[in-house]
């Protein structure tokens, strides 16, 4: 008798690339080299990481991407996600050799990435078949595969009632796209700039931005300096632990599947946005996308900085800092979790909020 495969609970939707990631100390100036340490292997873009990073969680996961070429990077593609479990037919085709993308980062935490992409690889998502989105618990789009491209998969996962997760990194800075697509999503990730690097107050205006354009759950990232996450009148600040970078790549991918995770297993938002957060720092002290065990990642959760804020009067206000859980979280009753708690006030030092400062916040 053939098993039972259960239908996707995540599925990811956007472009299929081979990637080769490269880790070297510093990136070498113009017309010089540089010694690489370690090279990767794996499988982008961000669409396919998430869906190979919850496969190895333990969650049923989906791909539907672009054709790759009939050469052995396209054979190589369909494989890996074989191999990871993920669910979804992977199209050859001979119109055009598989894309390749290269990625360089170095021991600062910084990246530099090579990519090939065109409409006509792109167009083929129009072609892809959707029917795993229907049984699906959450689809996962990128903005960047193409305005035309994704909204087919965003309008099947609302004909099926399928929550819809964008990842919309810069593109809020075209008012006419934040328009088009805050009544199709659900969960809407996004960061201050192109380069990932704005501060505090880029991270403030984004948010800001987003909850006025109606987004239900928005989620700022700022790659080291954490997170700011807003859902409904929720608000939480998360910072990063610090950690020591070998590689950064699909650190942001990684951090979506954090949240994605978290996500389908009903967490609320503050355990949830730990997670992401504590996932991606730990992906980034090593190279390649071999995630850490998911105890391994509640084990740093449970030590992340939050801050709880107050949206008034077109302003963000802090209420209080604090880095213990409520009684119900999952990760409380943890063994490994508890052991971080005796750790928290040397890594995470606490800063005193006086009781004033706090009412006056909430009555601005």
């Amino acid at each position: 008798m053939a098993k039972k495969i259960t239908p996707p609970a995540y599925v990811g939707f956007g472009m299929l690339t081979p990637v080769y990631i490269m880790s070297l100390d510093k990136l070498p100036k113009l017309n010089t080299g540089a010694i690489v340490h370690q090279v990767s292997e794996y499988v982008y873009d961000d669409a396919a990481i998430i869906a190979c990073n919850l496969s190895q969680w333990g969650v049923s996961s989906g791909m539907i991407g672009t054709a790759v070429g009939d050469d052995l990077l396209g054979h190589h593609v369909t494989a890996t996600l074989k191999n990871m479990g993920v669910q979804g037919d992977v199209r050859i085709t001979k119109k055009y050799k598989t894309p390749l993308e290269v990625n360089v980062s170095d021991k600062k935490g910084a990246r530099t990435y090579f990519w090939q992409r065109s409409e006509e690889i792109l167009g083929t998502l129009d072609t892809a078949n959707l029917s795993l989105i229907k049984n699906a618990k959450l689809l996962y789009v990128d903005w960047y595969d193409g305005d035309t491209h994704i909204l087919r998969a965003m309008n099947e996962a609302r004909r099926h009632h399928v929550p819809v997760f964008l990842n919309f990194e810069h593109g809020h800075q075209h008012p006419e796209l934040l328009k088009k697509y805050s009544g199709l999503v659900t969960v809407c990730q996004a960061v201050t700039d192109a380069a990932q690097i704005g501060k505090k107050q880029a991270m403030l205006g984004v948010a800001r931005k987003l909850i006025n354009s109606g987004i239900k759950t928005a989620i700022i990232t700022m790659a080291s300096q954490g997170c700011m996450a807003v859902q409904g009148d929720e608000i939480i600040r998360a910072y990063a632990p610090k950690v020591k970078a070998v590689d950064a790549s699909g650190a942001g991918a990684t951090f979506s599947s954090g949240y994605v995770y978290g996500y389908l297993n009903g967490w609320n938002l503050e355990d949830t946005i730990r997670f992401a957060i504590a996932a991606a720092s730990l992906k980034v002290t090593r190279s390649g996308l071999e995630m850490f065990p998911v105890q391994k990642i509640q084990e740093l959760a449970r030590i992340v900085r939050i801050e709880r804020m107050v949206y008034r009067g077109d302003r963000f206000h802090t209420i209080r800092k604090f880095l213990t859980l409520p009684k119900d979280s999952p990760f409380v009753n943890n063994a490994l979790v508890k052991e971080s708690q005796k750790l928290a006030a040397k890594i995470l030092p606490r800063k005193k909020v006086e009781r004033k400062k706090i009412k006056r916040s909430m009555v601005e």
